[in-house]
């Protein structure tokens, strides 16, 4: 949510940035409610002042009594009033996308990304690759059907040495951010809709969300909601920022509207695992660790040796609540293509002015910005199938991984 206050300042800059976001605000209007509200709240403001005067003579003066009994019918109005021009201009507030940095590229979807960097080397292969589905199948390591017929389409088990594979690198990965300062949290599953709304999901994304009947709850999306959540309302010691939060959960998603997109396999479903890193910073250093999100990324990928590129998300392909976002795109050789594996997220302040998540130090007092960024999920474990397959079926677990798993391939099932 944007500051009325700059958007006072900087109408202008703020109407542009909706208009390129494709969002149709009032702005003009927002501003005229916003300028009588603080007239009304002035003139309640010094009716008060008068009534508070009055209400230390009435005990001597009965006519002060008459005139305090009209202030308040009086100030009760514009009370009344202020409040409807207040909620109407939190409706707008609420609907408007954050700002965007300076760099973010045009586009209107992920084609218009724009490469930072390439890293690694794509593999080649002398015989015919073969897709995760079908690996998974071979090796009776991922059951896509039973999903279905447990569930409904969009879910699956990883079982045997493939759920070994999940758990080592989810492990592995949570272990890496601890040593790099992450604080690892085992997180509710499910979030009441203030905090969905406060993270940005909702209004935004309110398509994508399992609601659950006749309560105020819904299955989270993304560790980021209840991570993020777990601050609303608090003000933080500034002298101990930033925070650096991880937690590995499920997460859950209608994904409405997506029907087609990489239908067959597991790449999009309606309930995956993820790794998630959550920073509270100071608003100066939000994108110093934006970037050191990043690197964190790109490092699980290197030490898996996952090739992928960097890159920076276009307009049309950022989220509302985002300020800047970077994707990793890695390989999977069964798509022949680089395929998004993590997204990394600068939010500013978008995220804690909707909670109310605010810090102090010495004589500042601000709201801290926050940082969501993917560390892994299963579309890793995904690209490792792919990437490391060889002729028989045979799948090479990366050597990071092989002390936790206890193996370092996985083989075919025998018949």
């Amino acid at each position: 949510m944007i500051d009325i206050k700059f958007i006072r300042e900087n109408s202008e800059l703020v109407r542009a940035n909706c208009i390129r976001r494709g969002f149709e605000v009032d702005i003009d209007g927002l501003l005229k409610l916003d300028a009588e509200a603080r007239r009304l709240s002035q003139e309640s403001e010094a009716l008060r002042a008068e009534r508070n005067r009055l209400s230390k003579e009435c005990a001597k003066d009965p006519a002060a009594r008459e005139q305090v009994k009209q202030l308040k019918t009086v100030l009760s109005s514009k009370e009344e009033t202020l409040a409807g021009l207040q909620e109407q201009m939190h409706q707008i507030l609420i609907r408007m996308p954050n700002m965007l940095a300076p760099d973010v590229p045009d586009g209107q979807d992920d084609t218009g990304n724009v490469e930072i960097k390439k890293v690694g080397k794509i593999p080649t292969f002398d015989f015919k690759i073969r897709d995760h589905q079908e690996l998974g199948e071979l090796l009776d390591i991922l059951d896509i059907p039973r999903g279905a017929k447990v569930a409904q389409a969009g879910f699956y088990y990883w079982k045997g040495k493939g759920a070994i594979l999940a758990q080592s690198l989810y492990f592995w990965v949570q272990r890496v951010l601890v040593e790099r300062g992450f604080t690892m949290f085992m997180t509710p599953c499910l979030a009441k809709e203030r905090t969905l709304f406060g993270t940005g999901y909702l209004p935004f994304f309110a398509d994508q969300t399992y609601n659950i009947e006749g309560e105020d709850l819904a299955l989270i999306g993304t560790s980021e909601q209840t991570l993020v959540g777990y601050h609303a309302d608090d003000v933080l010691d500034g002298a101990k920022l930033p925070l650096c939060y991880t937690a590995f959960t499920p997460c859950f998603r209608t994904e409405a509207g997506s029907y087609g997109k990489a239908a067959r396999g597991i790449f999009r479903v309606h309930q995956f695992h993820k790794v998630e890193q959550i920073i509270f910073c100071k608003p100066e250093d939000s994108p110093k660790y934006h970037e050191f999100c990043l690197a964190n990324e790109e490092y699980i990928l290197q030490q898996l040796g996952i090739p992928y590129h960097v890159v920076n998300v276009c307009v049309g392909d950022l989220g509302a609540p985002g300020y800047k976002k970077y994707d990793i795109e890695a390989w999977f050789a069964g798509f022949g293509a680089y395929r998004e594996v993590t997204s990394n997220t600068n939010l500013t302040s978008f995220q804690s002015r909707r909670l109310n998540i605010r810090y102090k130090d010495g004589d500042t007092r601000d709201y801290v910005h926050t940082i969501s960024a993917t560390a892994v999920t299963d579309r890793v474990l995904i690209a490792i199938m792919e990437n490391f397959q060889q002729e028989d079926g045979t799948v090479i677990v990366p050597e990071v991984l092989r002390p936790l798993c206890g193996f370092d391939r996985i083989e075919p099932a025998k018949k």
